[in-house]
């Protein structure tokens, strides 16, 4: 039996933490009032936010899971793959960073923030599901103990 540590969720969702809660705080001066935020008050948000992402690279994972039929699809991802799990996470990005910045109004961009149509998504947003996830799928693939699983698991 395998412990947690050596399943590839296990891997993804700390994988995608400490790559996601990096750029939460690069990204922190495109959006409007983090930089004049308590410093607590900045943490918490920022480690929200991260938990988010950390939910929608899960998401991606086993949405991508479920079309390859195995867990270890990230050991030898093929193009189909890759695309999936990129489209689900940069989807939920698009639609949480559109409701947030134009139905909620949760949070706004600052100046800093270039947008991209047709939803005026933050470019920050859009780059970060662009380079993080290939980079997660990557690191959590070699930290699993056997690469060659069976892809039926």
């Amino acid at each position: 039996m395998r412990s947690i540590a050596n399943q590839p969720e296990f891997g993804v969702a700390v994988f995608s933490f400490l790559l996601h809660f990096v750029w939460e705080y690069l990204q922190a001066p495109t959006y409007a009032g983090m930089a004049d935020l308590p410093h607590w008050e900045g943490v918490k948000l920022c480690t929200s936010a991260t938990f988010g992402d950390v939910g929608f690279a899960l998401t991606a994972f086993w949405a991508t899971s479920a079309l390859a039929r195995s867990r270890y699809w990230l050991v030898a991802p093929r193009p189909l793959h890759m695309l999936v799990y990129m489209v689900v996470g940069i989807t939920l990005t698009v639609g949480f960073e559109f409701h947030y910045t134009q139905i909620s109004m949760r949070w706004t961009y600052s100046d800093l923030m270039p947008l991209v149509p047709p939803f005026g998504t933050g470019l920050s947003p859009l780059l970060q599901w662009l380079v993080i996830p290939p980079l997660v799928l990557w690191f959590t693939a070699r930290q699993l103990p056997n690469r060659s699983a069976p892809l039926s698991q």
